[in-house]
């Protein structure tokens, strides 16, 4: 199933996208589960698929798209975590050593757009990059996370296009202005249980550029595997129900080519992950 929250006739609310049909959960379950959120701190349960009997209440094109967790307790992101991306970025004269540790940063929520909405060019810089990546949501709370058990924390999957404001990431040694431009990133269009995954390792990564395939690889290809991630985060603070794990990105992004190649407005972008989805953005002004 693939959950999503959206807004429809003048209110915000979640259900599940099937097809070019839209169940609203909101309507009919949230009484007892009023957020797309506190549907993943139950685990996505099985019963929900009785309040998905019959007909659909909208039609896809009848909805927007929303970031599938409005409010997140904590937006955690990995750098560097695909050895091909570390190697362009290290011959670009910007880093040494692969991390011997996750490469841990911060974003904000009001850093991404929703599926379908506009990623907004920074206007204070040229160089707004693409990056796709495979997002970790987090369902079961938890502090100090074992590797071996991190896998029970998680609710499902999604997909982020952490984009980055290169020259602004590069002003100091602290990457995070460059990662948190309003609405730089995208994150949807929903959520997939981790169930009905499987093995995350065999996902394949591509992210397209008005149609040209920009960077392609596999999730087996990260450094730090997600329950290292997971271990690694939860040692910091709790992991709360809704968190997001941003997981790194592939090689092929564009201040590492020659010429360069960054996103500019009237761009389309779109990160495709196996049994996921799609996350499309245009970019806008």
């Amino acid at each position: 199933m693939k959950y999503a929250s959206f807004s429809v006739e003048g209110r915000d609310t979640y259900g599940i996208v099937d097809g070019d049909k839209v169940i609203d959960l909101g309507k009919r379950i949230g009484a007892d589960y009023p957020t797309l959120k506190a549907l993943c701190a139950a685990a996505l349960p099985h019963e929900v698929a009785r309040a998905v009997a019959g007909q659909a209440d909208y039609a896809l094109a009848d909805i927007t798209f929303l970031p599938p967790i409005a409010d997140p307790t904590h937006i955690w992101c990995l750098a560097l975590n695909y050895v091909e991306h570390h190697n362009e970025v290290q011959s670009a004269g910007r880093v040494q050593e692969l991390p011997k540790q996750p490469a841990l940063f911060a974003r904000a929520s009001d850093s991404l757009a929703a599926h379908g909405q506009p990623l907004r060019h920074p206007g204070v810089s040229e160089q707004f990059d693409y990056e796709g990546e495979l997002v970790v949501v987090i369902g079961k709370p938890g502090y100090r996370v074992k590797a071996e058990d991190a896998f029970e924390h998680v609710a499902g999957y999604t997909i982020m296009n952490e984009g980055s404001v290169r020259d602004w990431q590069f002003h100091t040694r602290q990457i995070t202005p460059g990662k948190n431009f309003y609405q730089s990133g995208a994150i949807g269009p929903w959520i997939v249980p981790r169930g009905e995954v499987g093995d995350v390792d065999t996902l394949r990564i591509q992210t397209r550029l008005n149609g040209q395939v920009m960077q392609d690889d596999t999730v087996a290809s990260m450094v730090h595997k997600i329950p290292r991630f997971i271990e690694y985060v939860s040692a910091i603070a709790p992991l709360c129900p809704g968190d997001i794990l941003a997981t790194g990105t592939p090689s092929g992004v564009g201040f590492s080519r020659t010429p360069p190649v960054f996103m500019k407005p009237g761009d389309e972008c779109e990160i495709i992950i196996d049994r996921i989805g799609t996350l499309r953005n245009k970019v806008t002004g």
